[in-house]
């Protein structure tokens, strides 16, 4: 077998540290503009815990396993990675900044905007945490309100509004720790949300009002655009894993059970199972077999599920822009899998809902397996990624719909540019045989093996 080159200049590696996975997705960019992926690798996460590293050892070796994996399948020698952070201790708080010029009559310039977003850099935190990203919502010159790029603009006053995102230093450290037992390096670390954000909506939702619900296996992160800017993050300690162990207990089954029918049999929506199929589950050690309906296993389901779409209509409540958002809802991560999950999401919130796969730029041999909705964390971070590569010096005309790079840290942040991303909106029914036949096979051939109407 061919050993493995060093990792390419234009060779970029995109790193998703789950609860539940850790993927690895190695890519670079044709003549066509598009991703093209050259390699990846999945194992099961172990030692993630709601999306906070609990136990270095267990994640290094499995972020080491799917990078040996990412390796194998495209012949590179992976030194370093963009990586995600998420988790309950991700924060953003809302702050002002002004900036008094000298000389008003001068016109304003990127370093004028530039020293008012460094200044956000000096606001007091809590102890312990420090600045992910610094997002400018608004500027204001002078008395003129509204201002959505301040460059080259005359006033003795320059304001702007700023969303704040902020985490946990010791996380970000454990990530770090993680990487370097593993054998490589951080070339940037980004909010996870905010990746998946990048891969899954399109300009048109971000600038309509769209919210983003990422469905993870431990938290499920909140994010809201409005005219371009992101404008409220939040996470809620709910996600894919609950509702298996609802499942286990509700079914009196195990957890490896509980997932398998999760997977095969699960509904988010419970009116929607008309033939109520009785699904049998071999006993333990010789035991009797148990039986259960696919009606009551839906109505499990769709319990937690409402509850996390409660969670998700408080935060859109608390963000102030409930009226805002004719994009409605995406959804997205390996909870949008569940069937009808996208239905209960209309009728639970009012607004249009739509799955969110990561595929439009997807050029590649893989497009088929990396298009589900489980990877739109990894190809995002991609995404950023390449922008990093290739676009060195940020467009200064794009100053107010970017999220700048987090200064003097050890890790640097990625930035987001305002572009151009539309999501795959066209196949929507697809993506759950795609999953069923990809992503999960050894389950399918599990079930393959005996009656559907059996477990």
């Amino acid at each position: 077998m061919q050993s493995p080159s060093i990792q390419q200049a234009d060779i970029v590696v995109a790193l998703d540290i789950g609860t539940t996975k850790v993927s690895a997705v190695v890519g670079r960019k044709n003549i066509l503009g598009n991703i093209e992926v050259i390699g990846y690798g999945k194992v099961i996460s172990d030692g993630v815990i709601r999306g906070v590293v609990s136990n270095i050892d267990k994640t290094a070796k499995a972020v080491a396993d799917a990078i040996d994996q990412a390796e194998k399948t495209s012949r590179q020698e992976i030194q370093t990675v963009y990586v995600g952070i998420a988790g309950q201790h991700i924060r953003s708080i809302m702050h002002q900044g002004v900036l008094y010029r000298s000389e008003p009559r001068k016109e304003i310039t990127r370093e004028d905007v530039d020293k008012l977003i460094q200044d956000m850099y000096k606001i007091a935190l809590p102890p312990g945490d420090q600045i992910l990203h610094v997002i400018p919502q608004e500027f204001m010159v002078d008395e003129e309100e509204g201002v959505t790029d301040p460059i080259g603009m005359t006033g003795s006053r320059l304001q702007s509004n700023f969303h704040i995102i902020t985490g946990n230093i010791s996380a970000a450290s454990n990530i770090t720790k993680c990487l370097e037992k593993a054998g490589v390096t951080v070339s940037g670390m980004m909010l996870e949300p905010l990746a998946s954000a990048q891969s899954v909506l399109s300009s048109d939702e971000k600038e309509a009002g769209v919210v983003l619900v990422d469905i993870g296996g431990g938290t499920t992160d909140v994010t809201i655009y409005h005219e371009g800017i992101i404008r409220y993050t939040s996470v809620i300690p709910l996600g894919g894993n609950i509702i298996t162990k609802d499942i286990k207990s509700g079914c009196s089954v195990t957890l490896e059970q509980a997932e398998k029918l999760k997977v095969r049999f699960g509904s988010a929506l419970s009116e929607e199972i008309i033939d109520n199929r009785i699904i049998t589950i071999p006993g333990l050690m010789g035991r009797e077999p148990k039986e259960i309906s696919e009606k009551n296993l839906a109505r499990i389901i769709q319990a937690r599920v409402q509850e996390i779409f409660d969670y998700v209509m408080w935060d859109i409540h608390r963000s102030g822009f409930e009226n805002k958002l004719v994009g409605g809802i995406v959804l997205t991560g390996g909870g949008s899998l569940l069937k009808n999950i996208d239905l209960l999401a209309e009728y639970q919130t009012g607004l249009a809902a739509r799955i969110g796969n990561p595929a439009e730029y997807l050029s590649s041999y893989y497009s088929d397996e990396l298009s589900s909705p489980i990877y739109a964390t990894s190809l995002g971070l991609l995404m950023e990624g390449m922008k990093s590569v290739e676009l060195p010096a940020p467009d200064k005309r794009n100053v107010a719909n970017k999220v700048f790079d987090l200064e003097d840290q050890d890790i640097p942040v990625m930035e987001e540019v305002r572009e151009l991303v539309y999501a795959d909106e066209k196949n929507e029914e697809g993506w759950f045989n795609r999953m069923v036949n990809n992503g999960y096979k050894s389950v399918r051939k599990f079930f393959e093996a005996n009656p559907d109407s059996e477990f």
